[in-house]
């Protein structure tokens, strides 16, 4: 093999991909060794396995004999060992003086061995996040292994080990077992994890280090991080100097010890976090073997690691690796106090736990920055009791603590005190138990598949060691006296009883647990203890039987008691005789069964010594259970236990009971609610421990004959709570069907409610009244009186269970809800409750129930829910259920592919107005309460649906519950991080809240945990700190100016740092609390005295107080509209607030998001740029010209003009203005724009047209153009607004034009339409939707907003121009609202539309609204009133016409006039929300706009809407020619197929297939021979994203055929020459052959598989070119720069590859923010030659001969292309590039000439057939153009 020039190396080599691996020709592979398509890599993989490494390997090159001849310094290998298996690598490398090295690695090398011509490397595999791996050595790889990319540096391994040069790599040798996805050489360092931009941010090219390629990048999902997912080896390390003895991962931290990536000088990489997983993988990849002769390194300074504290008190337990809380990004909590970071070994990559102060810790990551206290939640007090058994409790040595479990805690509770200490660490429920002799070790288990035991120190709380129990649900553990044993009995995964014995003893001494023995039995077993007298022995009981074991020579064997009569018993309990007088082995045994039966069973000589049976007491008795020999039933015992001097029973009656040692009779019972589980005497002999099958838990104090109750608790999940703050009371709801109120100081049960058939399902303790309410299941809702213990009232509005039921903070209210979706408001006076409102259908049916469904502000005044559907939210005035506000969700994220829907609600602190929403795709939405707008975002909140959300009274924290995990929130999210995670529940939670004081926060799910809150008091600023400068005051705009808060609130730990972004400006909205209020007030020259450097403000003090004068004197600062504050603001004397400073510009208004409104403007996003350079024809010589433009711009607004007397029409598509004659069909076009027009306004005289757009590039503010419509000449470009301009108009005598800015500039300004220069412009608080100028008064203009009109009054005296504004606010009815349009009608009547669909009627003589009705359903964004009629158009697609005769008269009735008195005449709905509208004097006809791009003409008095212009409303896809060029097509994103008239320019055709997108199209080719085509054989035959191929006739206007031959989207579609094969590409890179005549595939070409098709064109040929057979040759284009020839003979299914082209490309795209397409075509005027742009080394159009098989010609480009089309008449190439450029290049030399018209990236572009006609497309605009000259 001939080594591969040194050229085609750089900058990388896909080895696998030049040496066509697949072909297995230049290659070989013995054993088994597969391709596979790995579906998350997204492309092909090797897989090789076998058991004999030398039998199954991928060899390259084939022979030995040749060399591959790579030259590059890193060799990059992408593999993933298989799992639990062993594999290896040979790498072949020649040195300088050509001896062959082989370096081999595997991870079945033990250590590092070298020889002069062989080094072999030990590979360490390391396991995923959460697994865990074998420590200090080598071996099989782990189970969850991850992808690696292994970058291996030859020249250093040779330079290091070897001391020799390294010249080239001769082969590789890939042995069994692993999967492999590619191998590369490059000189270049490539890093994982850094993208183009990123790269070029760093400059990390002049380091040497590049971005990875897409052929070596593995995919990462979006929100991601690389190194989460796959790991990175460099080897050796950079910088090292000295050998290595083994290959593992490098950690690029600056805590990863001595293997890091950079060198000083260089940028770091991406960070990879020290997680659980990694510090196992620390420890993991420690050294081997110590290199020889090689010096001790220095020992690794770390300057910090970050901490992770676990909040338990008392010294902290390990938590198993796996836990799927520790895999949070963020720090991490479980129940208590601090810890301490950890250090780094010196030598390797270790991780060690220190002990300070009896804690144990361990370094996970964290933030410096973050909420404080840290942590800020430390568990106090659990109630509960089991879980998944309630047999187990136990006593302590001492007798003065009870330990238990609570699901997956372990709970040792002090009896004197009743404090409580946690275990954590568990991650699944504990089911048992057991104690050594001494209560130093404690055992435990937890139920689960995972099935993990662990071992503790019982007094320091030390978890010692993990370890696996083989079995599933234990059901009995037992220890040793001594704790060197430890015996389990349970179930193993095949559901078969198994007996596991364990050795302990080395627990304590640093070791861990080992098996002693284990054996499968087929005898049932209920209880097995541990002899105390004899560590290897052991006697079990169960069903039918009781069984002696001992443990002999590593094996476990058995006999069985001989029972006799008793065979048939089923025994549950056994207990050891007490008492040293007898030898241990003589000692007797007791066994109990649920017969009643006690045996006492001699050990020795393994029989049933005596029995005894409980029986219930017999009528004529004294009432006192014997237990005897009688028979009858008799009473179940279920556990037993023995003392020195008595005997304890627990019996499924519910009795404890105390018998001497003969069992003569019962000495003391204790009677439970339920039947006792077990018991436990106390070893002092003073007390019997017991337990229910109910949660109970207590003891018997035999001494003072008192039973005391320690824990009582729900017997299912809890669903929720209600804390009441006065008497600290807590009650909950259980699946149990249970109410209980518990002490919230002592954690007592107070009280227990339960019904008969009901199951409770909410609570709310009334705020002020020891008041309980509870909704259950059949729809009634009960109030109880908890002091008297009464039931007060009952509703029953509800037909079904409760799903909300809350109180008003106030106490004055109560509301309820139902799953039928029915809201009840009551009202709640002197303790009693009435039903005040009940409505139906208004709360989400699927919303769940929970306690927090109803959400009520802190000010009682809202209430916020989730309803009608689980898409919306809704807000209701909380005194009448009145609606106010309804959020749809599901819109926010309008690129989801599954609709968000709202989980749970709550409201924010009262000042702020503010709603949170938790999504179900883990989003917390932070609503405007009163706008609905989204203030802000956070995401993700919990791995599944957050369940739960609360605020605290300060509104400084917030929880939120999601999994089973607690989070504590910084509610201002102000924090490098702002939550902290706290674990300990085994379910889901279900809520989580705050108590009323704020100390402490309750979850519940489980159980019921209550935790200290640690958060500092908040501290309340005092006046004379709010004044001073240094403070940071935070005025919101619905906050009152009279308490401005201070932001820190709570105590820093450290310094603030300055912000680096502006301070916000301090402003006050025009939106109060109380609600719309005038924001004007007059200005006066004290005022403007005090306002240094601002623009000059005219007092009028004779004139309105809410009017404000605004003047222009030529200054360069503009005036802002702004209120004067009534009340004094805290300021500084130096700097006062709202102030501009003299030499600045006034500080915009914080107003960043969008209003509410789809009225307003809003860009489509485009990444395309405006071109540096342009190549202009000169005057004259333009050989293209600009014929027609198909579409218009629906996402403009007011985008359209008509003047019917002058017949004058124009509309926008893109940047283009199109006029067109209505008459003719014919089009002008005036090219002025570079960016997308927002909108348009012609003069009243129709002589002149205003447009507007975005900023040119190198332009700081928007383009509006003045256009003479009689020549189309533009006479003016005015730039003043700085983002968008949102609507413009002309005053009535056009001496005027004004126009106004979007949201975020916030501007108007008054032009003089003589000169154009700008005579007044000024800022308002809150964005403008529209304007118009007054006809009856050429100085009058009105304009909306946010909830009022603005009234504008101009006067002019000379060059001085004043406007008087007064702002008119919305009437009270309405809400908070946005104003979204406006026009004038008949006298002095204004009309305007909200987004609610309320239309309201001004009267302007008084600016006062003194009508309103309700016009649709929608937002009204566009209103023309006529005379004594009016059109409004809305977002429902629906315009109508109204008769608004009567108003004129009923002004002066005033604001209650009803809307009786307007009339809807007519109505149409149209295909989408209505944008613009024209019409005539008399409102007859008129022409419509929307948002699906078509306009209308609309035509009342005959009640007909027909289509003028239409156009794609998405991004076209393909366009094309039709053979004889009467019709072109078109496709696109949206699923539709259209046909175009090129002469008329009409839609003829359109085919539309729902939820899919057509990717490709192409017109059928006329039949040889035949001209002009026959109408029957014009079709159309279209790809889908679905896989699917359609085949239309456009004659017929119908589908004549589908096909799905693609599994992918498909990307390219050709017919074949002949029209009877039709050829079609993938996403996939598939190509298939298909006939259209039998619908069948014929051919399937992988050749191009893994990058999709670019390409697909077919062309005639003579027979016998090429030397292939065939009349045909076509040609397929992939994106990774390959392209395929081949010549066809379709009839003969002959299909035979020419040519394979691939063209060289650099690393990464420089400054390119994707790759370009690779496009292809055949040159119709030079036969044999194809033309080929792309992403390349340079920027040009290659012309490639097929026949010489080499480059014939470059021509050079401005940029790489985007589109390509060859003509077939004229040797021209149109080209289009991403920066918007039409190129016509003539061929083969010649002037290029470029030609403007596209507002983004060219992305398609067709000659016509004639070469005559060009198509080109932009997004949704497609342009036709002719050639002059041809």
């Amino acid at each position: 093999m001939i080594p591969v020039p040194a050229a085609w190396q750089r900058p990388y080599l896909n080895i696998f991909k030049h040496f066509r691996v697949e072909e297995w020709k230049r290659s070989a592979k013995e054993g088994d060794v597969a391709a596979l398509t790995d579906t998350r890599l997204k492309g092909t993989i090797y897989r090789i396995r076998g058991s004999n490494p030398a039998s199954s390997y991928l060899q390259l090159p084939r022979a030995g004999t040749q060399s591959l001849g790579l030259t590059g310094r890193y060799l990059y290998l992408l593999f993933r060992p298989l799992p639990r298996k062993h594999f290896l690598v040979h790498l072949d490398v020649t040195t300088e003086d050509n001896q062959v090295v082989r370096i081999s690695f595997s991870n079945l090398f033990k250590e590092f061995k070298s020889t002069a011509t062989w080094l072999q490397f030990p590979f360490v595999c390391g396991a995923a996040n959460g697994g865990t791996a074998r420590r200090g050595a080598t071996g099989a790889a782990p189970a969850d292994v991850r992808w690696t990319c292994l970058v291996l540096d030859l020249p250093s391994i040779l330079g290091l080990y070897l001391n020799r040069r390294y010249s080239h790599l001769r082969g590789v040798k890939l042995c069994s077992n692993l999967l492999v996805k590619n191998l590369c050489t490059s000189d270049l360092l490539f890093e994982p994890g850094v993208t183009f931009s990123e790269a070029r941010l760093r400059d990390l090219s002049s380091c040497g280090v590049a971005p990875m390629p897409r052929e070596l990048a593995f995919p990462v999902p979006k929100g991601e991080n690389w190194h989460d997912l796959y790991d990175y080896i460099r080897f050796p390390s950079e910088g090292s100097k000295v050998p290595c003895n083994c290959i593992r991962k490098s950690f690029p931290s600056p805590v990863a010890g001595d293997q890091v990536l950079e060198e000083p000088g260089r940028p770091l990489t991406q960070p990879v976090t020290l997680s659980r997983a990694v510090c196992d993988r620390l420890s993991l990849v420690h050294h081997i073997t110590s290199p020889k002769a090689v010096p001790h390194r220095c020992p690794v300074i770390t300057g910090s690691i970050p901490e992770v504290h676990l909040a338990v008190p008392g010294p902290l337990r390990a938590v198993p690796a796996g836990d799927p809380v520790l895999e949070e990004k963020q720090r991490l909590h479980s129940a208590g106090d601090t810890s301490q970071p950890l250090p780094l070994s010196d030598g390797g990559i270790h991780v060690y736990a220190r002990q300070r102060r009896g804690q144990t810790t361990r370094a996970v990551p964290g933030s410096e920055e973050g909420l404080v206290p840290d942590p800020i939640l430390k568990l106090k007090t659990i109630i509960g009791f089991g879980g998944c058994s309630t047999k187990w409790a136990l006593w302590t040595r001492d007798s003065t603590a009870v330990v238990y479990p609570c699901h997956a805690v372990i709970v040792a509770l002090l009896l004197k005190t009743g404090e409580q200490r946690f275990f954590l660490g568990h991650t699944d429920k504990v089911s048992v138990l057991a104690f050594s002799g001494s209560s130093t070790l404690l055992a435990s288990a937890q139920a689960g598949p995972r099935g993990v035991g662990r071992l503790w120190d019982f007094p320091t709380g030390t978890c010692l060691c993990l370890f696996k129990t083989y079995l599933q649900s234990l059901v009995s553990l037992s220890f040793s006296h001594s704790g060197a044993v430890l015996c389990g009995v349970g179930k193993d995964v095949h559901s078969k009883t198994m007996v596991v014995v364990w050795n302990t003893a080395q627990a304590t001494r640093g070791g861990g647990v080992t098996v002693l023995a284990k054996a499968h039995t087929d005898v049932d077993i209920q209880a097995m203890k541990i002899a105390f007298f004899d560590d290897t022995r052991m006697v079990s009981c169960g069903r039918d039987n009781i069984r002696l074991w001992r443990v002999r020579s590593g094996a476990l064997r058995s006999c069985p008691v001989s029972l006799g009569e008793y065979h048939s018993l089923d025994f549950t309990d056994l207990a050891f005789e007490e008492g040293p007088e007898r030898e241990p082995e003589e000692r007797a045994l007791f066994v109990c069964s649920r017969s009643g039966h006690v045996l006492e069973v001699d050990y020795k000589n393994v029989c049933v010594q005596s029995a005894r049976r409980l029986l219930p007491a017999q009528p004529q008795g004294n009432g006192q259970e014997q237990a005897g020999s009688g028979s009858g039933p008799g009473i179940a015992i279920n556990s037993i236990s023995m003392s020195l001097t008595f005997c304890a029973t627990g019996s499924e009656d519910g009795y404890v009971r105390l018998w001497p040692l003969d069992f003569s009779a019962a000495v003391l019972e204790a009677e439970h609610e339920a039947p006792v589980s077990s018991v436990c005497i106390s070893p002092d002999g003073h007390k019997v421990l017991s337990t229910t099958a109910t949660g109970n838990l207590g003891y018997l104090d035999i001494q003072a004959r008192d039973y005391n109750t320690l824990m009582r608790s729900h017997k299912d999940s809890v669903l929720g709570f209600s804390v009441e703050g006065r008497w600290k009371l807590i009650a909950t709801v259980s699946q149990d069907n249970t109410i209980r109120v518990w002490d919230l100081t002592s954690m007592q049960q107070l009280y227990d409610f339960s019904a008969a058939e009901e199951t409770p399902c909410t609570v709310a303790f009334h705020p002020s009244w020891k008041i309980l309410a509870c909704g259950f299941d059949s729809g009634v809702v009960r109030t109880f009186n908890l002091a008297a213990s009464d039931l007060l009232l009952e509703h029953k509005q509800h037909r079904a269970a409760i799903t909300g039921l809350t109180f008003s903070p106030d106490g004055n209210l109560m509301f309820s809800s139902c799953l039928q979706g029915t809201l009840a408001l009551y009202s709640f006076v002197a303790q009693k409750t009435q039903v005040l409102r009940v409505l139906g259908n208004v709360v989400a049916r699927d919303a769940g129930i929970g306690v927090d469904t109803l959400v009520v502000s802190g000010d009682s005044r809202l209430l916020a829910f989730v309803g009608p559907s689980k898409y919306v939210v809704t807000v209701v005035e909380a005194c009448s259920l009145d609606e106010l506000l309804r959020v749809d969700i599901s819109t926010f994220d309008l690129h989801s592919a599954i609709l968000d829907s709202a989980v749970k609600v709550c409201f924010g602190p009262v000042p702020q107005g503010e709603l949170l929403v938790a999504t179900s795709s883990n989003k917390i939405l932070v609503l405007d309460a009163k706008t609905g707008r989204l203030v802000r975002e956070v995401s993700p909140v919990h791995k599944l649906t957050c369940s739960s959300l609360a605020l605290s009274r300060d509104g400084q924290y917030l929880l939120t519950a999601g999994d089973k995990v607690i989070k504590v929130w910084d509610y201002w999210m102000r924090l490098t991080i702002n939550f902290q995670v706290f674990i300990g529940h085994s379910e889901p939670v279900r809520q989580v809240a705050f108590t009323p004081d704020q100390q402490h926060v309750i979850s519940v799910g489980d159980a019921i945990f209550l935790w200290d809150f640690l958060a500092p008091p908040p501290v309340r600023s005092s006046p004379a700190r709010a004044r001073s400068p240094a403070s940071t005051l935070l005025l919101r705009s619905d906050s009152s100016s009279e308490k401005p808060r201070d932001v820190s609130e709570t105590p820093r730990q450290t310094v603030p740092l300055p912000l680096l972004s502006t301070p916000p400006c301090l402003d006050i909205s025009s939106v109060h609390q109380a609600g719309f209020q005038s924001i004007f007030s007059e200005s006066d020259k004290e005022e403007e005295e005090d306002l240094p450097g601002s623009s000059r403000v005219v007092a009028n003090r004779h004139k309105d107080a809410s009017v404000l004068v605004v003047g222009s004197d030529g200054s360069e600062e503009e005036p802002v509209v702004r209120p004067k504050v009534r009340q004094e603001s805290p300021r500084s004397p130096e700097n006062p607030a709202n102030e501009p400073r003299k030499g600045t510009k006034t500080p915009k208004s914080p107003c960043s998001i969008r209003p509410d409104s789809y009225r307003h403007f809003t860009p489509r996003f485009k990444a395309s740029v405006l071109p540096q350079s342009f190549s202009s024809p000169p005057a004259g010589s333009e050989a293209l010209k600009l014929k027609a433009v198909i579409g218009y711009n629906g996402n403009g607004r007011g985008n359209m003009v008509w003047n019917p007397d002058t017949g004058f029409f124009a509309y926008s598509c893109g940047c283009v203005i199109v006029v067109e004659d209505l008459h003719s069909g014919s089009q002008n076009h005036w090219l002025g724009h570079a960016e997308e027009i927002s909108t348009l306004a012609l003069s009243h005289d129709a002589q002149v047209l205003a447009s507007a757009s975005g900023k040119k590039d190198g332009d700081s503010h928007c383009q509006i153009c003045i256009w003479s419509t009689q020549d189309g000449a533009c006479t003016a470009e005015l730039f003043h607004h700085e983002t968008q301009v949102q609507a413009m108009a002309f005053s009535w005598d056009d001496r005027f034009l004004v126009t106004i800015g979007d949201y975020s500039d916030q501007t108007m300004a008054l032009w003089s339409t003589h000169t154009y220069e700008l005579m007044l412009s000024t800022r308002v608080l809150e964005p403008l939707h529209d304007v118009a100028f007054s006809p009856v008064s050429h100085q009058d203009l009105a304009c909306v907003g946010r909830g009022a009109v603005m009234f504008w009054l101009l006067e002019q005296q000379g060059a001085a121009v004043r406007l008087k504004v007064h702002q008119a606010p919305a009437p009270d009815v309405l809400g908070l609202v946005e104003l979204t349009s406006l026009c004038y009608g008949a006298d002095a009547l204004l009309y305007s539309g909200t987004n609610s669909g309320q239309i309201c009627v001004w009267d302007t003589e008084t600016n006062s609204c003194f009508m309103t009705w309700e016009a649709d359903e929608g937002e009204i964004g566009v209103l023309v009133c006529r005379h004594k009629r009016l059109v409004s158009g809305s977002n429902t697609k629906r315009i109508r016409l109204w008769s608004v005769a009567t108003v004129q008269e009923l002004r002066l009735k005033g604001p209650d006039t009803r809307s009786g008195s307007v009339l809807l005449e007519h109505e149409i709905t149209l295909d989408g929300t209505i944008v613009s509208a024209a019409f005539d004097d008399s409102l007859e006809m008129g022409i419509v706009g929307t948002t699906a791009g078509t306009l209308w003409y609309i035509n009342w008095v005959e009640s007909t809407s027909i289509r003028l212009i239409s156009g794609h409303k998405n991004k076209v896809t393909e366009v094309c020619f039709s053979p004889d060029e009467s019709h072109c097509a078109t496709c696109g994103e949206d699923g539709s197929v259209r046909i175009w008239a090129l002469g008329s320019m009409e839609l003829v055709v359109q085919f539309q297939v729902l939820n899919q997108s057509c990717q490709c199209l192409a017109w059928k080719p006329r039949p040889v021979g035949l001209w002009p085509c026959a109408v029957e054989s014009q079709h159309v035959v279209a790809g889908y994203s679905d896989g699917t191929v359609r085949v239309f006739s456009v004659s017929r206007t119908e589908m004549e055929l589908k096909m799905h031959p693609h599994t992918a989207a498909l990307t390219a579609i050709a017919y074949s020459t002949d029209g009877e094969m039709i050829l079609s590409g993938g996403k996939d890179g598939i190509v298939a052959v298909s006939s259209p005549r039998t619908g069948m595939t014929i051919h399937v070409l992988a050749d191009h598989k893994g990058s999709p098709i670019t390409v697909l064109q077919c062309t005639r040929k003579q027979y016998h070119d090429f030397g292939v057979e065939g009349g045909e040759l076509w040609l397929a284009t992939s994106s990774d720069r390959r392209v395929s020839v081949w010549g066809s003979d379709w009839l003969q299914d002959k299909c035979e590859l020419l040519d394979w082209l691939s063209f060289p490309a650099p690393a990464g795209p420089e400054g390119l923010d994707s790759l370009p397409p690779s496009l292809a075509a055949f040159c119709p005027w030079e036969h044999g030659v194809l033309v080929y742009v792309g992403f390349g080394m340079q920027e040009e159009a290659l012309f490639y001969s097929l026949r010489k098989k080499q480059v014939l010609r470059k021509i050079s480009l401005p940029a790489f292309a985007t589109s390509l089309s060859l003509s077939p008449a004229a040797p021209f190439m149109a080209i289009g590039f991403g920066d918007r450029l039409l190129r016509l290049q003539p061929c083969p030399a010649g002037d290029p000439q470029d030609y403007a018209g596209h507002d983004d990236t060219v992305h398609l572009c067709r000659f016509a057939p004639s070469g005559r006609r060009l198509l080109t497309a932009s997004h949704s605009a497609v342009l036709v153009w002719e050639l002059t000259g041809a």
